[in-house]
Parts: structure tokens; sequence; C-alpha cells
């Protein structure tokens, strides 16, 4: 089969930041499954670690990246009870493990979903990784459900991102929220109305922007981009007892006796970490992957496919890189095979 990879992390516009080679076809064991991939997606996750996996070195054998797929199921580890050959499945994988950038992939079938059957494959694939992230930092890291939250405010920081486009979605649709989503750009304002925002403000000046949608301050924040830059923020903009969750990497540590006064819990948020310790609840991502699919059938969500490459080849890997790092890209880069 064919796979795409690297040795060292180079420039996307330089020949070898991807190449193409052939490996054998793997056989699952366990738990895994052996899916033929018919389309992926690209996440900010992909290009990070390409640039940085092999920085300094020349790895001996090319690295395997990728995490969001669509495909069928050909074959079942010993263990496995969920899928048979001929299913078809998605899911966001494992990112200890060959990614998706492949024909042929081993995944683990607790952390795999049915797929999505009303709509096309282009737009399954574009929603794994940021609808597993979106909803466990609502449901699984907050804790939130529309019985206890209907009607309270939400902060999206981000809302025209890949997980902010889904995390709009979830707070309106499904647990009834107020939402408020940043953007700053007239294409991304309109975006984030488009999926739901109650209101969008400007990340430039937060705490006036906010008051000028009527709020002194809000019940839960959501950060897709950066803790440290809106940090101050936050901390004023949060009611007592309000919940703050993130994603996002800081490079400088977060000051969370800030929170005391208020008593305001705070929660990181990483879809990895299920796959990577081998939690006992690892299969509520398959749990999870299928309401997405169920929510996706029913209307309750919107794939946030944008752009679809067609066509499997380093190239095409190549200017799904280059698009998603220019940090101008709306909506999900998909590569149908």
């Amino acid at each position: 089969m064919k796979a795409i990879g690297f040795k060292k992390s180079l420039p996307i516009d330089e020949a070898e930041s991807f190449i193409e080679f052939e490996k054998e076809i793997p056989q699952p064991t366990g738990h895994d499954i052996l899916v033929k991939i018919e389309a992926i997606s690209v996440n900010p996750v992909d290009y990070k670690i390409r640039q940085g996996a092999a920085k300094d070195q020349t790895l001996d054998e090319a690295k395997i990246i990728g995490w969001d797929a669509i495909g069928t199921v050909i074959s079942v580890g010993e263990q496995a009870s969920i899928f048979k050959a001929g299913d078809k499945v998605f899911y966001a994988g494992d990112i200890t493990k060959p990614g998706t950038n492949q024909e042929y992939q081993l995944v683990d079938e607790r952390i795999v979903g049915f797929a999505p059957k009303k709509i096309s494959i282009e737009e399954a694939a574009a929603m794994p990784l940021t609808s597993l992230t979106a909803y466990e930092i609502l449901f699984d890291r907050l804790r939130l459900s529309r019985e206890k939250d209907a009607g309270k405010s939400v902060l999206i920081i981000g809302g025209a991102g890949g997980v902010g486009s889904v995390a709009i979605q979830l707070a309106k649709n499904v647990l009834g929220l107020n939402v408020i989503a940043t953007a700053s750009r007239p294409n991304t304002i309109k975006w984030c109305k488009n999926l739901g925002a109650d209101f969008v403000v400007n990340h430039k000046d937060l705490i006036q922007e906010v008051k000028n949608v009527g709020l002194e301050t809000v019940d839960f924040i959501l950060d897709f981009v950066d803790v440290n830059q809106y940090w101050d923020a936050f901390v004023q903009l949060i009611k007592p007892q309000g919940k703050i969750g993130s994603i996002s990497d800081p490079t400088e540590a977060v000051n969370l006796r800030q929170l005391k006064g208020k008593s305001v819990s705070f929660h990181w948020e990483l879809m990895f970490t299920r796959s990577m310790f081998q939690t006992e609840d690892m299969i509520r991502q398959h749990e999870i992957l299928n309401e997405i699919a169920r929510l996706l059938d029913e209307g309750l969500l919107q794939s946030t496919l944008n752009t679809t490459i067609t066509g499997f080849s380093a190239d095409n890997l190549k200017e799904a890189h280059r698009l998603l790092e220019t940090n101008e890209t709306i909506g999900k880069v998909v590569i149908k095979f």
C-alpha cells in the first residue's frame, strides 16, 4: 500500500517535506481493526508535529501522521467485537501510533464510531478530531447538561476555528446556551453567526466587547486559541463559581490562584488522552462519535468542511498543510482518496 510521511522536519515547500513510499498492509490483532481509508482531513496538530518531530535529526523510518479519517473495515482483531468487515467508520485515531496518511490503517475499535449515513464521506472526514475535542470539553470536562445549564452564557475564544466551529453548534443546539464567539474578520464573523452564535465579538478588546453585548460576566469560557494571551480577561469575565476550559499550549505558567476568590474551576482537554493512556473509559470516544454521527444525520450539527482536494498524494498533502499554515483557513480541508 501507499503511505506518505517524512524523515525530517522541513518547510512545506521543500521537496521532501512529505515523501511517498510503499509498505506492507498490517494485520489487526487485539482490539485493532484494519480500515481502508477513503478520505482524511488535516488539522493544525498535523503541521505542528510535522514541523517539530524531526527538527534536528533525520529519522530512520518515515513518520506517518494524520488524525481524521473515514473508511471501510476490512478485518478485525481477535478481541474486537464492535465492528465487522464492511462497516463504514470514522475516527481521529491515536497520536502514539502511525496516522491516517496511508491507504490502510490499524486503529483501536474503542476510539472509532459508525460513520454518519446522510452526509458525504468528505463532510464526515472533516469532523472526528474537532468534534471529539469540542464534545469532551463541554460534556466530560466542564460536565455541562441542558437540564441544568440551558440559558447560561458561554464565551468561545476562536469561534471560526475547527474546534470552535463545532463547539458553537453543540453549545447552541444541544445544550441551549447563550453563545458569544470571538472572530475579527468579516468572513469569520459571518461563519460564526451561520453556525448559531448569538453574538460575535472581537478578541482584541475582549472585556469591553463582552460588555457591549450586555454582559459583565459569563458562566463558562472555552479557550481554543491562547490561554496566556487572554488570561487576565478570563479572570475578570468569568462569573463566580464559573468554569474555564482550554485546549491551548501555554508558553508561560497560568496563575490559577487568580481564580480562587471566585471559586472558578479550570479544565484541560486533550482529545488524545484516552487513547494515549489506554484509560478505562476509552470506549467513551466510540460512544461520542456515534452521537456525533447522529447529530450530523439529524441536522443538529453541520459539517465544517470547506475545501476538498481530490487524490492521495504527497503534493496534495503539502497543499493541505500549506493552506493550514497560513492561519487564514475557515472550516476544514479534506483530501478524498
